[in-house]
């Protein structure tokens, strides 16, 4: 079996400041946005649990942990995207970024 041949493709992206900073700032709301819906999955994941009157202590303490640990990893991803946000922001407020 031959090696796959691959095109000699060069895009050309050109972009200027306020488009690259508008980029930049999408990403994070598109981010933001899909951390929501992991913060909305996790409620419904108590409220699941609330309605359910048969569920023993021990599974409760299992879920409720659960739930814990995913709120910190979203809470580590908050602080990295504040961070992001003010590299952004950073970025806005230099002159010598790119040349329009």
């Amino acid at each position: 079996m031959s090696m796959p041949n691959i095109p000699d493709i060069k895009p050309e992206i050109v972009l200027n400041r306020p488009e690259v900073i508008n980029l930049l700032l999408t990403s994070i709301a598109l981010e933001e946005i899909g951390m929501s819906h992991i913060i909305n999955a996790e409620g419904e994941k108590i409220q699941a649990i609330l309605k359910n009157s048969c569920v023993s202590l021990d599974d409760a303490l299992k879920i409720n942990n659960s739930v814990e640990k995913m709120l910190r990893n979203i809470i580590k991803h908050q602080m990295l995207l504040q961070f992001k946000l003010e590299d952004v922001i950073s970025l806005e407020e230099r002159d010598d970024f790119f040349e329009e």
